[in-house]
């Protein structure tokens, strides 16, 4: 930079050096004029240095911020990758239930049906699932499961139905179903004594309702739909319709074509518990029917499932004793007289064998 106005200073000076005193005044005008254009030259040059600095000095600073972009790229798709795989807290608890969410990439999956299998144990796992209406076979389909705080492997700490019923006192066994809320509840004297998921007809095959009684039941039948489906522990309920309780998957929504599906161990113990009817002779005609049951209400279809209401209120699927009893009392005493009835047939068959048990065989004839 001091090069550049040395160089000037001697142009100026060469400009202006002493000569004949006619030359110089010869020259006065051309000498001022000269000067003055020297002096405009010099001013521009420093004013193009100048700029020129500045754009060097850009260009320094442009280069630095894109000297490696791949970097700065890969950095950006590593966080993006960070925040992919990152996972919530898999239980989101709220209080009495929780939520343990299940998310949708396969492999995270995975990792959660693992920590899911280590953090309960097998009873506890298959009280879960009943809860959420499902089956082992199906134990995955849910995007979300309702886990209880403190997990009671025999359910009835989780009873949507009361679990007294006062209208039931004089009823020894009575078996209700609920299609709101996917469930089936077992009265003894008006006690519950057991309760389970159930997966009722889906909308274009709904589940008949109202007051019926067992009829008779096959451990293991064949449906009438498809000869592949195999029902172990079938319990007739409707005979003119086909319909029945019986063990078969239970996926968390109403699915089955009008039967009542339940989990195996629960299959198996209504088809132990449960009275089948009594045919007269021939079997043509019903000398007494079986146990009562009654099937009520209807799916909230195409609303949130009953249960994932239990998150917000633990409540929320409870059936209260009023309910149950508006429903119940106008059949009480329909269902009490089948009962006696019921007990007057079978003590009469004990009856009749007793006796034929205490008669002598009739001698054996030889032939002569």
């Amino acid at each position: 930079m001091n090069n550049f106005y040395y160089s000037i200073l001697g142009l100026i000076f060469v400009l202006s050096r002493k000569t004949s005193w006619p030359t110089i005044f010869m020259n006065n005008i051309i000498v001022k004029k000269s000067f003055l254009y020297a002096l405009f030259i010099a001013l521009f040059l420093v004013s193009c240095k100048k700029e020129i600095e500045k754009i060097n000095d850009t260009l320094k600073d442009t280069t630095s911020t894109t000297e490696n972009p791949t970097a700065e790229k890969d950095s950006v798709k590593k966080d993006s990758v960070v925040m992919k795989e990152s996972i919530p807290p898999a239980m989101q608890e709220t209080g009495f239930y929780n939520a343990f969410v299940l998310p949708k990439d396969k492999k995270l999956r995975d990792s959660v049906y693992a920590e899911f299998s280590k953090k309960y144990s097998e009873k506890e796992r298959y009280a879960i699932l009943a809860l959420n209406r499902l089956d082992s076979k199906n134990k995955w389909n849910s995007d979300t499961l309702v886990v209880p705080a403190k997990i009671d492997t025999t359910l009835m700490a989780y009873s949507p139905f009361p679990m007294q019923l006062d209208v039931l006192s004089p009823v020894k066994k009575f078996v209700v179903f609920s299609y709101p809320i996917q469930a089936y509840g077992v009265y003894s004297n008006g006690t519950l004594v057991k309760w389970g998921p159930t997966s009722m007809g889906k909308k274009t095959a709904k589940t008949k309702t109202g007051l019926t009684f067992a009829n008779w039941k096959k451990q293991l039948a064949i449906s009438t739909v498809s000869s592949e489906w195999k029902l172990p522990y079938n319990f007739n309920i409707f005979n003119l319709d086909g319909i029945g309780w019986h063990q078969y998957d239970l996926p968390g929504y109403p699915a089955s074509h009008s039967c009542l599906r339940l989990l195996l161990k629960d299959a198996k113990w209504l088809y132990s518990y449960a009275d089948t009817w009594v045919l007269n002779p021939g079997g043509a005609t019903t000398k007494a029917k079986g146990t009562a049951v009654l099937v009520y209400g209807d799916y909230g279809w195409g609303k949130r499932k009953p249960w994932r209401k239990l998150l917000n209120d633990p409540n929320a699927n409870s059936v209260s004793v009023e309910e149950m009893t508006k429903m119940i009392e106008p059949n009480i005493e329909k269902i009490v007289k089948e009962q006696d009835n019921r007990e007057k047939v079978v003590d009469s068959i004990k009856a009749a064998r007793a006796v034929l048990e205490q008669m002598p065989e009739s001698p054996k004839t030889v032939a002569p």
